[in-house]
């Protein structure tokens, strides 16, 4: 049976549509419609680099920081799926993906402008979950926008593109801290609250990053106009919210068995990367100036250097990216997938064996690798198995499969006293001691058994050649 042959519980399928042209564009245009991906992953970086970090000069401790980061994962296990449906189903003047794009965007630029702004954990944590309902409201439109405007000879170009923005746009946000000290800004100028100077110039950089360069990706490279076809099939599905909950639903029961493969993959790495991008900072902190105390200024170089470091490590990923494009054509998407995969593995399990600064940028390159081709080469595999008039659902419900794992490291390690109730089970103290470096390494060993199972999904091996050939 074809990944798109119906069954009994099969999504309904439309008669064959007619496809609106898709231009071959060039690569500069490739990169001018994913240029939106650079203020998105920006303000990802910044939250990956400063929001423990912030929680810890609020008061947080170290085994709280899992449960307080929740907002990520929860937001768009509920919102990214709903915005993709809902953007499979838009017709209207401005486009079938554009209104989200804007709509998050400006969520995004608000919450980040009053971010560093926080006088409270309540506050912080109350900030960063509208942050991320902005985030996700733009990105799995963002994905689907790839699908719908290039040919699919161009896809896979199209999101390694977006993977090279996502890795120079973190680099960007991890290094923004450090550039500003260089910049003539004291490390050490903090608020009454503790919250660095540096984090607040950051923050605001994303803010208008998040504005400017999604607007030009839209103004430059706009959606393809639908067809007659299209529009009568959009309106031919059944309105309203429960109609899109069905086909949810609907997506769920039959996804391709390549897809649910993907999500055995993901729950190993992404609980890996949630957990390193959690306790880096904390590992250096520890090891290499010898405090924990969010109040000192060794804590405060050490959130420095962990930004060089991951900064660091998205730079590799830049450049990896577009190294991928003809590697993953001649390996397949999912061995080089497994093999970049295993190499971040061996960079989390070395990163608690640095003890001094140069050393820490040693394991960001096997990061580095492996998050270049996170962004890219899963989703080049998941775009061939997924009927194309649902791409938008598919690739929401794809993201469950990264922020469900995210979810459930966050209740296992981490835990929450709120005094009426306890959330989590604090596996970071009971059965680790409280040590990141401990965490760090039980992340690296989840990443290998990632790789190990991606390797079993045949739609991301190379194709055979004939015999003879």
């Amino acid at each position: 049976m074809s990944t798109h042959e119906a069954g009994p519980h099969a999504l309904p399928q439309p008669s064959p549509l007619p496809s609106p042209t898709q231009p071959r564009l060039p690569m500069w245009r490739i990169l001018e419609m994913n240029l939106g991906f650079l203020g998105l992953q920006f303000s990802f970086g910044l939250q990956q680099a400063n929001m423990g970090p912030i929680y810890s000069y609020l008061g947080a401790s170290e085994g709280e920081l899992p449960v307080l980061t929740l907002a990520g994962p929860i937001t768009g296990l509920l919102v990214q799926p709903l915005v993709g449906a809902l953007s499979d189903r838009t017709a209207g003047r401005f486009g079938r993906r554009t209104p989200y794009f804007v709509l998050g965007a400006v969520i995004c630029a608000v919450c980040l402008f009053f971010m560093p702004l926080s006088a409270s954990l309540l506050m912080a944590v109350s900030l960063l979950w509208i942050l991320d309902a902005g985030n996700n409201i733009t990105m799995e439109p963002y994905r689907a926008y790839v699908a719908d405007r290039l040919s699919p000879s161009q896809r896979q170009v199209g999101y390694l593109s977006q993977s090279a923005f996502t890795g120079l746009a973190q680099m960007l946000a991890f290094l923004a801290p450090s550039m500003l000290v260089v910049w003539g800004v004291n490390q050490n100028a903090v608020d009454a609250h503790g919250i660095p100077l540096t984090a607040r110039l950051a923050f605001w950089t994303g803010a208008v990053l998040s504005l400017v360069t999604i607007g030009w990706s839209i103004l430059r490279v706009p959606e393809l106009p639908l067809t007659p076809a299209q529009r009568s099939e959009i309106a031919a599905r059944r309105r309203g919210f429960l109609a899109v909950l069905r086909e949810i639903g609907h997506a769920i029961a039959t996804m391709p068995r390549a897809m649910r493969q993907l999500g055995l993959m993901a729950l190993f790495q992404w609980s890996a990367m949630w957990g390193y991008w959690t306790y880096s900072a904390y590992v250096l902190a520890h090891n290499i100036y010898g405090t924990g105390d969010p109040a000192s200024a060794g804590f405060r170089s050490a959130v420095l250097l962990n930004g060089e470091m991951m900064a660091f490590g998205n730079a590799v990923a830049v450049l990896a990216a577009f190294a991928m494009v003809p590697l993953s054509r001649k390996l397949g998407p999912g061995t080089l997938h497994a093999a970049c995969l295993a190499a971040g593995g061996a960079g989390m399990l070395s990163l608690p064996l640095a003890g001094e600064p140069g050393m820490a940028f040693l394991p960001a390159i096997g990061v580095g690798l492996a998050w270049g081709s996170i962004m890219g080469n899963p989703h080049t595999i998941l775009a061939g198995v997924v009927p194309p008039q649902h791409v938008g659902v598919y690739m929401g419900i794809f993201n469950m499969m990264i922020v469900i794992p995210m979810m459930l490291f966050a209740m296992a390690v981490g835990q929450l006293d709120l005094g009426f109730v306890r959330i989590g089970l604090g596996l970071f103290e009971k059965a680790l001691g409280s040590d990141p470096s401990r965490m760090v390494s039980v992340c690296g060993l989840g990443m290998m058994v990632a790789a190990a199972a991606v390797l079993a999904i045949r739609e991301g091996r190379a194709p055979r050649r004939a015999s003879g050939a």
